[in-house]
């Protein structure tokens, strides 16, 4: 879409360019003709500053190698056999004797240069919006006129804050020790980490030992601004690991939180929990690529399907294999561990068999593609929002269940008091049944989830199952409100550490938190009571 809107803008200005009478001053356009290479790109900056039809369509024939000139220096633009005059914008016979001008590296990147500044004239915001932030990047002095044409013209608010910007950029390099004070200045309110080089380097020396920005004031300006900056990417940056915290410590919560049931509630040490999120992961494939084949007009809602499919399927996965492995193996933890991890290597191979070895790629929904934009660089994805938003939901919806309906009060009992459940005439099995499925079906929920932020393989389960188990010990056995508090904060910490310590010693440093901390308070963050605790 954005490829179209540029060739249509690009049309645009090629269309009333063809249409165009006005004149090309002839000092401007001899120097293209001419050996000088400073001359050329010089005439290039001045043509570019015309910011009409006529200099976007003599650029872009130069661009094109479609500019001719003849023995005496007269430049003609030759397209489709015909000749146009770019001092009078109208057709000619074609000349004898003429001959392509060359065009080196050099002169074109002036060239591709001055043309990408023509998008600030574009009729699409979008367009106009994607050029002002790309100028920002090393604006020239040569194409100030062209900005602050488009800024004249401008009137939507947030390009034409980026066109200020834009020409402060460019008034950097300006004679005038005043303009550039000025430029400098205007450069405080930006986040563009791009602009520090530039200003840093007013402050260096040349080898005689002079400042290579002669004036004191714009040096003292250039300080300031340079810290300006770097306090608003600070804050920035706290701000984006802040949110990716967030965004992490949810995706740990989803894969914790069956395991919470599980483990927390049956202490049950399933080993193959991150088997069961691999599998609501591939449900989701599953889901997908049949959309793709029977509904493709549909394929933005395949995610409303694969929801309740991946917990089904996990949830199906879990009770099958609690009633004809794991009932039998209740208060033995060392052949419970064994014989799940036993299970999870059976299910990886068994994925292998049927999807192959390969990860294979689950794409965002469009309304989930690209994010939101704040604090002027940080961009927050919509899939992490999206994921957010919905682990809240799916806490909520476990802590209704647990503690609002009738399973929830069953599984209570049992937890509580097996033997009294039991003797009160509380099927204590099926419970057992129905609890561990709720718990790998949530399981499937968060590999919904981990399915829109990467690749889904075989091995997808393997890199969570370690932080699972850490998030609800550190949270406190069976309590759900600890899984939350640990699942976040773990996310937090380990965001803010990587930056520091890197990936790998940032995880070391978590378990090693962990395990101090379980040395002192063995019961987690919020210790169970009552009955739960004997």
């Amino acid at each position: 879409m954005k490829s179209i809107k540029h060739l249509f803008a690009i049309g645009w200005l090629c269309a009333t360019a063809l249409t165009a009478h006005a004149a090309i001053d002839p000092a401007l356009l001899n120097p293209l003709a001419g050996d000088d290479p400073d001359a050329r790109i010089e005439a290039v900056n001045k043509i570019a500053a015309l910011a009409n039809d006529d200099a976007f369509k003599l650029l872009n024939a130069l661009k094109n190698d479609s500019l001719y000139a003849n023995p005496d220096g007269h430049v003609f633009i030759v397209e489709d056999k015909k000749a146009y005059d770019p001092e009078t914008g109208n057709p000619v016979p074609m000349p004898d004797g003429i001959d392509g001008i060359t065009v080196n590296n050099r002169l074109r990147g002036a060239v591709e240069g001055a043309l990408s500044g023509f998008r600030l004239l574009s009729p699409d915001n979008s367009e106009r919006l994607a050029a002002a932030l790309a100028m920002q990047k090393g604006a020239d002095p040569g194409q100030l006129p062209l900005i602050t044409k488009a800024l004249e013209k401008e009137t939507d608010p947030e390009i034409k804050s980026v066109l200020q910007m834009v020409a402060a950029t460019a008034n950097l390099q300006s004679p005038d020790a005043a303009t550039r004070k000025a430029a400098v200045e205007a450069l405080k309110g930006s986040s563009n980490a791009s602009l520090k080089p530039a200003l840093e380097k007013m402050l260096e020396k040349n080898p005689d030992g002079t400042y290579i920005e002669p004036d004191e004031s714009v040096r003292v300006a250039a300080v300031g601004t340079i810290s300006a900056i770097n306090a608003r990417l600070a804050r920035t940056e706290f701000v984006g690991n802040l949110f990716y915290g967030v965004s992490l410590g949810s995706v740990l919560l989803l894969a914790a939180l069956g395991l919470a049931i599980t483990f927390g509630l049956m202490g049950i040490i399933n080993m193959a929990h991150g088997e069961l999120l691999m599998i609501g992961a591939y449900t989701t494939y599953v889901c997908q690529s049949l959309f793709r084949h029977y509904m493709p007009g549909a394929i933005d809602y395949y995610l409303l399907v694969a929801l309740p499919a991946a917990f089904l399927v996990a949830g199906g996965v879990g009770i099958i294999l609690e009633r004809t492995v794991i009932r039998w193996l209740y208060g033995r933890p060392l052949e419970t561990l064994l014989c799940t991890w036993g299970i999870s290597l059976m299910l990886m191979q068994l994925v292998r068999s049927i999807f192959g070895a390969q990860n294979v790629e689950v794409a965002n929904p469009s309304w989930m593609s690209g994010g939101v934009t704040v604090m002027g660089s940080l961009v927050l994805s919509y899939n992490r929002i999206v994921i957010i938003f919905f682990a809240m939901f799916v806490v909520a919806a476990v802590w209704v269940i647990l503690n609002k309906t009738r399973l929830g009060l069953f599984v209570r009992a049992v937890t509580q008091n097996r033997r009294m459940a039991d003797c009160v005439g509380v099927s204590t099995g099926k419970i057992d049944m129905m609890t561990f499925g709720l718990g790998s079906g949530i399981a499937g929920l968060g590999g919904v989830a981990l399915s829109q932020l990467g690749n889904v393989g075989p091995d997808l389960g393997q890199g969570y199952i370690v932080d699972s188990f850490m998030v609800v010990v550190l949270g406190g056995v069976g309590q759900l409100a600890g899984t939350v508090i640990a699942a976040i904060g773990l996310g937090e910490v380990n965001k803010f550490l990587e930056p520091v310590a890197g990936a790998v010693l940032a995880k070391i440093a978590i378990l090693v938190f962990i395990i101090v901390f379980i040395q002192k308070r063995p019961q987690g963050l919020f210790a169970m009571k009552g009955r739960s605790a004997e």
